[in-house]
């Protein structure tokens, strides 16, 4: 018998949704069955929901594609809706299936029964299937919507007894959606503005591929403009083959000095620049006040920034090519010196192999490597903790590498964020994913005491110093991925790094690096 729960996912892999990460439970185990019978989907197991959503959201960053989660009711979206939140801030297609209590069963308030679309609601499109005579078009529609463009999160609310009674034939895969080309008068009024004088551009989306970059370039030349690249962006193509720009600076104060000789500033893929945060006597906007705003690409609307930055070069003549900034290309030799932020990210510059995709959750270490270290490496594709919500960058880096078995995957990773979804190496153990994770272990929460320090707390108290202090007992990471079924090593200085990277790198599979910090 052809089963609801078979609709739903035969349509979804016809419509090219490959891959579900899962953590299923006994709401579940219809579409488990059908996921077993029918062929061609690869099939993940996440030990928590967010390694499950996080992945997803790494699959699809890479791809373009969605890809599917397979949660348990409410209680397991809840789980995983942290890394939700961050592929909605990226604009990620992913596709959830979150189980649900028989339709007859719900009135009866079982204990897993809770408000599923008001969680699903709060990170992007939900619908609730009603008969299992639906699965199908739903499936469909969920793809769908999941696809835009933009790209967002699409959720499927599905009872478990539309899952386990008879449905309608699959449903055949609709054409892959385009994104749209900027309108002329947006074009020409940023260039309008440019010729002025005092004018920026921000990047964000696919204004940060090798084309969109080397089109900013182009602009910049032509009219003296500066170019930022939004702080934290879903991707972002770098290496020292590709202009380099500096990335708007997280803290409002720096971001505002970045901005502060700004008279207009033209939106190429990225939303207007606001603080991640409130502070006193700080502005919520980040561009000067009087600023003019012109969005040449709005990312929400499915615009092509790309395409817009190139069209918007043609209109003012701007050269053909621009050469790429110099770099501080010093070469790196490791001389045994204790590891420091910049140390380290120098030893990763260096050995960092062509063509790799790092995913950069080491916060206040990552953003020296963005600042300074990325752009010196081999041509590389970033991808960043958009939304805020830590516990992204082991399961993204997961993702990221079934998605892309041909490519070396870097998880650069705060210790205190990797707390949050390290079950993420088991999977990797599992899959066998291409996943080096390097751990700045510094054994603190370091950006919350520079919070601390910057609210005027300069000699924190006990109780403070306690929220932010990561030892009694220090973690240790190469236990713990051992114990996940990861190889890894500890290592404190430049050469034990240097070793210990190029030979995770020459290796197949997943492998730890702790990286003690000074």
């Amino acid at each position: 018998m052809r089963t609801g729960a078979f609709s739903l996912v035969d349509t979804a892999l016809r419509a090219g949704v490959e891959v579900c990460f899962a953590n299923p439970g006994t709401t579940e185990m219809p579409i488990v069955a059908e996921l077993d019978r029918i062929p061609g989907m690869r099939v993940v197991l996440g030990l928590f929901e967010g390694v499950c959503t996080g992945a997803a959201d790494g699959w699809a960053r890479m791809t373009g594609r969605p890809a599917a989660t397979l949660l348990h009711l409410g209680p397991g979206l809840a789980n995983g809706i942290a890394n939700l939140h961050n592929a909605r801030r990226a604009r990620t297609p992913v596709i959830n299936w979150i189980g649900d209590h028989a339709t007859r069963h719900l009135a009866f308030d079982a204990p897993l029964t809770s408000d599923i679309a008001a969680l699903s609601g709060s990170v992007g499109w939900t619908r609730t299937v009603k008969s299992s005579h639906e699965m199908a078009e739903a499936s469909l529609a969920a793809v769908e919507a999941a696809l835009g463009p933009p790209g967002r999160v699409a959720s499927l609310i599905i009872p478990a007894d539309c899952q386990w009674e008879p449905g309608p034939e699959p449903l055949s895969a609709t054409p892959l959606p385009v994104l749209r080309e900027a309108s002329s008068p947006a074009i020409r009024e940023a260039a309008d503005l440019l010729r002025k004088g005092g004018g920026g551009i921000l990047l964000g989306g696919n204004a940060l591929t090798a084309r969109g970059l080397r089109a900013a370039a182009r602009v910049a030349v032509a009219t003296a403009c500066g170019v930022w690249i939004e702080t934290f962006p879903s991707v972002l193509e770098c290496g020292r083959h590709l202009p380099a720009f500096p990335a708007l600076p997280y803290f409002p104060e720096q971001a505002c000095e970045a901005l502060a000789k700004v008279t207009s500033l033209v939106l190429a893929g990225a939303r207007e620049p606001v603080a991640f945060f409130a502070y006193p006597d700080q502005p919520s906007r980040l561009e000067p006040q009087g600023a003019r705003l012109c969005t040449l690409a709005d990312p929400d609307a499915g615009v092509d920034a790309a395409h817009a930055l190139e069209a918007l070069a043609y209109e003012l003549n701007a050269p053909t090519a621009a050469t790429p900034l110099p770099r501080d290309m010093a070469s790196f030799k490791p001389s045994g010196r204790q590891l420091d932020a910049d140390t380290l990210c120098r030893a990763m510059a260096a050995f960092m192999p062509e063509n790799a995709i790092m995913v950069n959750e080491a916060a206040t270490t990552g953003l020296t490597w963005n600042a300074v270290h990325a752009f010196n490496a081999l041509p590389h594709t970033m991808l960043f903790i958009t939304g805020g919500a830590i516990g992204q960058g082991l399961p993204n880096a997961l993702g990221a590498a079934l998605a892309c078995p041909d490519r070396r995957v870097i998880a650069f990773q705060a210790d205190g964020s990797g707390m949050y979804t390290l079950q993420a190496l088991w999977s990797m153990a599992r899959e066998s994913a291409d996943v080096t994770v390097v751990v700045c272990a510094n054994r603190r929460y370091r950006i919350l005491q520079v919070e601390l320090a910057r609210a005027g707390i300069a000699e924190p108290g006990p109780k403070a110093h306690a929220l932010t202090d990561l030892t009694r007992p220090v973690i240790d990471w190469a236990a713990l991925a051992r114990g996940f079924g990861v190889p890894a090593c500890s290592v404190s200085t430049d050469r034990e790094l240097a070793d210990a990277f190029k030979r995770a790198l020459a290796e197949r599979g997943p492998s730890l690096i702790e990286a003690v910090l000074a």
